[in-house]
């Protein structure tokens, strides 16, 4: 309310009082006004009553909320569903304009001031994370890989002749698709096994750089968060590669903004060398729904032309829950999940270390993958591929999402493109494995029941090989496997009511 409604509130109400409500709203105002001017994630978090004072503020300057609009055109903001309306907080119009994702809407001011506050306060994180010299960024409402596809797009108007993309091999479909799907010829460039490591080959980029013509390479495609034995690429220099040879260089930073590594190596990357942009998705390292991603870099001219690329208005889904994530995590709240995602991953290194001399295993060494953890699986190799992916069957029947088996030898064809060893980055990566991954929102006690979990599969794994020659032994294992299951949750109940106090 503003002045005029409390000095008439006064005549209804004690001005005493009045004025206590009028310094209580002032200071939810003051948090507004500063996140405004400053346009940076605010150092401490923000109740859920200040968030939803902005986000209402917000959508009264939008023209569909005005309260004596006529809307004759046809996209006036229109919703069937109260519950739809609700659950957008009444921003319905959505972010940019036909021409510029980052564009102003006339019919949308406060739409169009949450996507630029929602960009203003991701640059801010994504320094804080590390890349301290990234000068623009944008949400986009689409996953890593159209995210990367975009960027592809934009470089084609730039280097008409190209039709080539370096690509280090890591085993991810959307990676790759994102260069097929934007009507370019992916050059595979296979890993080096260094100990257990998967690294760049930057002896065979080179190769291949002169083999085709750098003016016929649209840019080099890296990586740098990925699945154990991969590691992140040599960003470094591979940037500087693209510096010597005047190519652009996109980055695959999936999920990467939550390693200080990852980030270190793009900052370093853009700094001896050349890096145009970086993509990371919204979900991997926001804990929001999947959908989003940001599309960084360290010119502005080029990430303005990015957003141009894009047709049409977009979604301002991905924005508002993003927006809403930081603000109520604060700078502080979101730096002290990088904290304990990093010492999480400590842990968990150690524990599955534990696991594997228990099981004659080990955990592979991949000191330069800071998120994801690989334990070699020897002994289900020896009996059968098809031993490895039940222990994946296993796993995932016990409620243990996210692990992944990767057996010796599976062979996978996408577009054409035939990939021996799927998912092992290698075409004949020397082990069997499992994948763990310590990513941001982890907590110690996720860790400690899948080390339980995996634990008894293993063993039960075993049992059921020697069991091979002992059929009877077979109906008894199956009842014993139920029987642990069950004590399995049982056990993760437990934890969340001890965690979450549900059960009282």
């Amino acid at each position: 309310m503003n002045g005029e409604s409390l000095r008439a509130g006064e005549k209804l109400v004690s001005p005493a009082y009045i004025r206590q409500g009028k310094e209580a709203r002032r200071s939810h105002e003051q948090l507004i006004r500063l996140l405004l001017e400053k346009g940076k994630c605010p150092p401490d978090a923000w109740d859920e009553s200040t968030i939803e004072l902005f986000l209402q503020e917000l959508a009264v300057m939008d023209s569909n909320n005005f309260l004596g609009n006529c809307g004759v055109g046809e996209r006036e903001g229109r919703v069937a569903s109260g519950m739809v309306s609700r659950r957008h907080y009444r921003l319905i119009h959505g972010i940019g304009r036909s021409g510029d994702i980052s564009a102003v809407q006339p019919k949308a001011a406060g739409s169009s001031l949450l996507n630029k506050l929602t960009n203003s306060v991701m640059l801010d994180i994504l320094k804080m994370a590390g890349v301290q010299s990234v000068t623009s960024c944008f949400v986009v409402p689409m996953a890593t890989g159209m995210s990367l596809t975009l960027c592809f797009l934009t470089l084609r108007h730039k280097r008409p002749k190209a039709k080539y993309i370096i690509w280090p091999r890591i085993d991810q479909k959307s990676c790759f698709k994102s260069m097929i799907t934007a009507g370019f010829e992916p050059v595979v460039i296979e890993n080096v096994l260094e100990g257990d490591e998967l690294r760049t080959d930057l002896e065979a980029i080179e190769s291949k750089i002169q083999e085709l013509g750098a003016e016929n390479i649209l840019c080099i495609h890296s990586t740098t968060s990925c699945f154990a034995p991969r590691v992140p690429d040599r960003l470094e220099e591979l940037a500087v590669i693209c510096a010597k040879h005047s190519i652009p260089h996109i980055v695959n930073n999936a999920y990467g903004v939550q390693s200080s590594k990852c980030m270190h190596l793009i900052q370093q990357g853009a700094r001896v060398g050349r890096i145009d942009a970086f993509v990371q998705s919204l979900d991997k390292n926001f804990m929001v729904p999947v959908g989003g991603a940001v599309i960084a870099g360290f010119n502005d001219a080029f990430l303005q032309e990015i957003s141009k690329m894009y047709p049409g208005r977009a979604s301002a889904s991905p924005s508002l829950d993003v927006l809403i994530t930081l603000l109520s995590l604060g700078a502080k709240g979101y730096k002290d999940l990088l904290k304990e995602r990093k010492e999480t991953y400590t842990y968990l290194s150690n524990e599955l270390k534990k696991l594997a001399k228990r099981n004659n295993e080990r955990l592979l060494e991949t000191p330069h993958n800071p998120i994801s953890l690989a334990l070699s699986l020897g002994n289900l190799s020896a009996q059968s591929g098809a031993a490895v992916t039940q222990l994946g069957s296993m796993l995932f029947t016990r409620q243990v999402s996210g692990a992944r088996v990767v057996p010796l030898g599976t062979s996978q064809t996408i577009n054409g493109y035939v990939f021996k060893g799927f998912m092992s980055h290698s075409n004949n990566y020397p082990c069997a494995y499992l994948n763990a991954a310590s990513a941001i929102g982890i907590k110690k006690q996720d860790v400690d029941l899948f080390i339980k979990r995996l634990d008894k599969c293993l063993k039960l794994c075993a049992e059921k090989a020697s069991a091979v020659e002992e059929p009877g032994c077979t109906q008894q294992t199956k009842g014993d496997d139920v029987s642990e299951l069950a004590q399995d949750l049982g056990d993760h109940l437990q934890v969340e009511a001890v965690e979450g106090d549900l059960f009282t």
